[in-house]
């Protein structure tokens, strides 16, 4: 893809799902919710409907709990997730505020839409808050979850929103820059700007990609959720959360997953 194709692309959507990961705003980055809202406040003033899926429930929680690191039992994890999901809900909203926006928040589990009576409820409850210019904001639903809460880290959680709601474009941020060829540290990685939505990756050597401890997704599960959206449609941006204003301004940051031609996969909602 050449020109500026994906700017445009990006410039033309009309219903937008930005995805971000737990290490990118909890912790010592909790600060970096207030310019994710600003660039997500940007979009919506510009006539854009906007659906956040976030991560981060158990990691903002563990500090409330008095524990050291991410627990490793799954009952610890679900108390983590309670109490850090309403801690993350105020943050979220008390950044919404300045901009005179209201949040709606929805939890869910990947199993969730996969069946079709859940599935269904939770697309009329998104449909509706987006036509109220709601911002919906998902998460996976980790006081309930139980494989889920170990995988993925919502990336597949988003790619399944993302096609839930008929997006015009996935948004996946993490705290890389781009897909590389190898982990970005290691000697010999090069950057990978654009992938075609019947490329290979046959060059990627998978690593994680988000900080140690926290977050729970690498570069394998943000592959996998791109490969989702892109076979149904929807490009995809992968960067840093750092450069969300940009990406969602359609300018040239990240990597570019180029979408399939629309009516490729039959099983894209009409």
């Amino acid at each position: 893809m050449t020109g500026s194709a994906p700017r445009e692309a990006v410039i033309g959507a009309r219903r937008v799902v930005v995805k971000v990961g737990s290490s990118s705003i909890s912790g010592p980055n909790s600060a970096q919710i207030g310019p994710l809202v600003d660039a997500l406040a940007q979009l919506h003033a510009r006539g854009a409907e906007v659906v956040l899926v976030s991560s981060g429930a158990i990691a903002t929680g563990i500090p409330f709990l008095d524990l050291d690191a991410r627990p490793t039992d799954l009952a610890t994890q679900q108390a983590a997730a309670a109490v850090g999901q309403n801690v993350l809900m105020v943050r979220y909203q008390e950044q919404l505020d300045r901009h005179g926006l209201v949040a709606g928040q929805i939890l869910l589990t990947a199993g969730d839409l996969e069946h079709a009576t859940p599935r269904s409820n939770a697309q009329r409850a998104m449909d509706r808050l987006l036509g109220l210019r709601v911002m919906p904001i998902v998460n996976e639903n980790d006081t309930v979850a139980t494989q889920e809460i170990r995988f993925g880290d919502n990336d597949r959680l988003a790619a399944l929103v993302s096609q839930l709601v008929h997006a015009d474009l996935l948004v996946l941020l993490s705290d890389v820059d781009a897909l590389y060829t190898r982990p970005p540290h290691e000697p010999g990685a090069e950057r990978i700007d654009h992938v075609g939505w019947q490329d290979e990756l046959t060059r990627v050597e998978l690593g994680d990609i988000g900080a140690a401890g926290v977050g729970t997704g690498g570069a394998g599960t943000k592959i996998a959720a791109a490969r989702y959206a892109v076979v149904h449609g929807i490009p995809v941006v992968l960067t840093a959360a750092g450069n969300v204003g940009e990406a969602l301004r359609g300018e040239m940051v990240g990597t570019w997953f180029e979408a399939a031609p629309r009516g490729t996969h039959s099983d894209r909602p009409a």
